[in-house]
């Protein structure tokens, strides 16, 4: 199902300056229980977002509204939020005034086994490389080649996500989320202050860590740090938590702390 601009549609103008340049940003967010998770936050990065890219951002309580209405009546879902700058005369400036555009779909719950939450999943390292722009860094924005190509790298079930590096070789997330490093009793995750997405799971476990009295920083990761560390887990708003159990040909386990973390979270309803 989808919403734009609030109706039932399936289809956009193919003037939409999202289709044409990836004009626009984009939120996943999660349903559980009939209630949209993390909705606050995810509207906040959306709001920081729209003032990054010089765009108008829908008003927070239409979004809210739009959302809630998509979420009515579903145990768990996943909505995808995109907003474009609307449509627009042929070439790269933006229109003035700027008319943005909502979309906004409902998709099944991913059938995720609980071993991802426990046991944990088996990443790769991507070859594709991330590019670097502080002007685009931490926003979610529409441009997502990148990913795309890193995720086309592998096909087999063996690996649940691939770790991109930037071209200096720096750790700065998965494909779809964002990674976390226990070491010496200290919880880092990469900076994303060239590349990559602050993600709003990211922005809780944060947030959470620091409520537990767990130093945390953001700090520059190579796969080094990576593999001399003491926990491995990544995050994002739809899986949550997920524990590193291989890291290519490195093996680890849940940690105490992976498990304080999804506890304290009530993350997908695992028990530590």
């Amino acid at each position: 199902m989808w919403l734009i601009d609030g109706r039932r549609a399936r289809a956009v103008p193919v003037g939409d300056r999202g289709l044409q340049y990836g004009d626009g940003l984009f939120e996943t967010l999660a349903v559980v229980d009939r209630r949209v998770r993390l909705m606050p936050l995810h509207l906040a990065r959306l709001t920081e977002g729209c003032r990054r890219l010089g765009m108008p951002a829908p008003p927070p309580d239409l979004l809210a509204g739009e959302l809630e209405r998509l979420a009515r009546g579903q145990a768990r879902a996943v909505l995808k939020l995109l907003v474009t700058r609307g449509e627009g005369q042929r070439g790269y400036a933006p229109p003035q005034p700027a008319q943005p555009r909502r979309l906004l779909g409902r998709f099944a719950w991913p059938p995720w086994p609980r071993s991802h939450y426990t046991r944990g999943v088996a990443v790769r390292v991507c070859e594709t490389p991330l590019g670097l722009n502080p002007a685009l860094a931490g926003i979610k924005h529409l441009n997502r080649l990148e990913q795309v190509l890193a995720r086309a790298e592998w096909r087999d079930g063996r690996w649940q996500e691939g770790l991109m590096l930037d071209g200096e070789r720096r750790v700065v997330c998965g494909t779809m989320s964002n990674v976390f490093v226990v070491r010496e009793g200290r919880l880092e995750t990469p900076s994303v202050s060239r590349c990559g997405v602050a993600g709003v799971m990211r922005a809780l476990v944060q947030r959470e860590a620091t409520r537990m009295g767990l130093a945390s920083r953001e700090v520059d990761l190579d796969l080094d740090a990576l593999a001399a560390a003491d926990e491995l887990f990544l995050t994002n708003a739809i899986i949550g938590i997920w524990p590193i159990r291989r890291l290519g040909e490195l093996s680890l386990r849940r940690g105490p702390v992976t498990r304080a973390l999804q506890a304290a979270l009530a993350l997908q309803g695992v028990s530590p």
